[in-house]
């Protein structure tokens, strides 16, 4: 049965590996080979209601960088040469850049978090750069207005007034464009920026006056190329792409690859939730009001330009009228606790997958440890250490089993040697010194394997964590985001994890025993890419379990020795 335990573990083995060429094939841009994903029902675009029209292909300006031009409603009401004047303002936590073609936000710095990692910019000189509009790179916020010849997203607007930077003293600040008149209406959008927000207010006003009553359709989108982040790796990667969240289906992922199909899968009709575009660390998202029945949408706009958004029917607006829209922009990091604090659901787009249950208490453990010890390197050694403490018992139990079977090894390889031409006395007498000296063959496995999802689970709350960003632990690790620049904590868990090895009885078979001495070296070649915290807390449940089985050991008697196999 001792074979059975060392079956299992390489089934685990196997299963990693099969998932790692899977990730190689992804991030290479071919074809999963053994878990291809499944494709969902073909999805109807979005249809405008009263078959007014659907949201206008989002088309970046020539200049921009943009792939081409498409045609946009009320686009003839652009003024032949007029300029598209950008302007920045700044509050204490973000830097925007706003544009008056279609009042649109086309670039926003994150000034707490720096444009680098590797603990290089810890001082935020450069500051992160999450939307921009220049070179390849296209990742914007836009607004206006389809149903009719009304102002767009490609329509000229008007800066009211020279907000600049937010004062001292002063907790808010307004940038408003106003439209030229389109069709008979006129769009007004006013952003209002506040202290410490990543959550940006946005008013939309729509004034007729016209002499006749219009019923336009408000639309708001995110745009974006399909560029993956710099932090992905051929050995781990994150999600990079839009993202629909209702009270319905809750949190929905859309790839980019399904979206040029119209393959993808969401909830289109809503009256709550947001429309989001997620990636390592940061998000972009439009939040509107609980109540306002609207339409989400994703599409390709051009080779690799993608844009989510929702679409809202207004009430219809008589001559003189105005109706006024709310809604929010969030545009900052994955900060969990404030992500909840902005909206219900926004936390999701840190995304654990399916082990969130775990995952949440074990980040809420992580936040509670730093704020006592104030480094995020020792929170992650002393949430590893209590963990370990918790299942303390449960790993008792399965290295005590482990120690009889060490124990009584010498038998059962001495009794396969003898009895190697008879298989069915083999089991029958292995099975009676079972019997005999009370040990459950199964007993050392099932104790681990009750804890792996505990352990999965906080290694993504360590890969998901923006804490993780230019956070140093101590002397050479100045970033516990990006891999240990010297390999030095690569090369310590390979060596712990040997000596793991080296502290189990050898497998009957000479070759089984020469591969299991494989896995370490396997191990250590992905890790030397993987981030530095991710090593730490895989060292730190390493050193543990050795002592752990070193002190089991030594309470029933059972000699610590290391069992090597023969390489000759």
């Amino acid at each position: 049965m001792n074979d059975i335990r060392r079956s299992i573990l390489w089934v685990v083995f196997g299963f990693s590996m099969v998932l790692i060429w899977d990730k190689w094939q992804i991030h290479n841009g071919k074809p999963a080979t053994f878990f291809p994903s499944a494709t969902p029902p073909a999805a109807t675009a979005p249809a405008a209601a009263n078959g007014a029209g659907t949201p206008p292909a989002a088309s970046l300006p020539q200049a921009a960088g943009a792939a081409g031009s498409t045609a946009v409603p009320g686009a003839d009401a652009v003024a032949p040469g007029a300029a598209n004047v950008r302007h920045e303002v700044r509050t204490d936590v973000l830097r925007l850049s706003f544009q008056s073609e279609g009042g649109a936000l086309v670039g926003a710095q994150l000034l707490r978090h720096a444009q680098a990692t590797g603990g290089k910019d810890r001082d935020v000189q450069t500051p992160f750069t999450l939307l921009t509009q220049e070179g390849n790179r296209t990742y914007v916020a836009q607004s206006g207005l389809v149903g009719g010849s009304f102002p767009t997203h490609k329509t000229p607007m008007t800066l009211v007034g020279n907000p600049g930077q937010l004062a001292d003293g002063q907790d808010e600040l307004k940038v408003r464009y106003e439209s030229a008149e389109v069709g008979g209406v006129q769009l007004v959008t006013t952003y209002t920026l506040r202290r410490g927000a990543y959550d940006i207010a946005v008013t939309h006003e729509v004034i007729n006056r016209g002499s006749a009553p219009v019923k336009p359709q408000l639309y708001r989108q995110l745009v974006r190329d399909g560029n993956t982040t710099e932090s992905q790796t051929p050995f781990y990667s994150t999600f990079t792409g839009p993202a629909v969240y209702t009270s319905e289906q809750k949190y929905q992922k859309i790839e980019f690859k399904n979206i040029g199909g119209d393959k993808a899968s969401y909830v289109r009709n809503t009256s709550d939730g947001y429309v989001a575009m997620v990636q390592h660390y940061f998000a972009s998202a439009w939040l509107g009001e609980n109540g306002e029945a609207r339409e989400n949408f994703v599409r390709k706009v051009a080779d690799d330009l993608y844009s989510v958004g929702t679409l809202t029917t207004l009430p219809e607006i008589a001559p003189g009228q105005t109706h006024t829209a709310q809604a929010r922009l969030f545009v900052g990091p994955q900060d969990e606790k404030m992500l909840e604090r902005v909206a219900p659901g926004l936390e999701l787009v840190k995304d654990y997958g399916w082990l969130t249950i775990l995952a949440k208490p074990l980040y809420w453990l992580l936040e509670k440890i730093h704020g006592f010890v104030g480094n995020w390197g020792w929170a992650i050694v002393l949430l590893v250490v209590l963990i370990k403490a918790a299942f303390y018992w449960l790993n008792a139990s399965a290295y005590r089993s482990m120690a009889k079977m060490k124990a009584i090894n010498p038998r059962i390889m001495e009794m396969r040697e003898r009895l190697k031409d008879n298989p069915q006395q083999m089991q029958q007498e292995m099975m009676k010194i079972y019997r005999e000296e009370k040990v459950n063959p199964l007993g050392g496995c099932f104790p681990i394997l009750i804890q792996i999802p505990v352990f999965i689970a906080l290694y993504w709350v360590l890969l998901s964590s923006v804490e993780m960003r230019n956070a140093p632990w101590l002397g050479w690790i100045t970033d516990l985001s990006t891999p240990d620049p010297f390999y030095i904590l690569p090369l310590v868990m390979a060596v712990t994890t040997m000596i793991q090895t080296a502290l189990n009885p050898l497998p009957p078979d000479p070759l089984q025993a020469k591969l299991m001495w494989f896995m370490p070296l396997i191990f250590s070649v992905m890790f030397f890419f993987f981030p530095s915290g991710l090593v730490l807390y895989w060292i730190t449940n390493n050193v543990l379990t050795i002592l752990q089985q070193a002190h089991i050991n030594h309470r029933m008697g059972v000699p610590l020795k290391f069992n090597l196999p023969k390489f000759k």
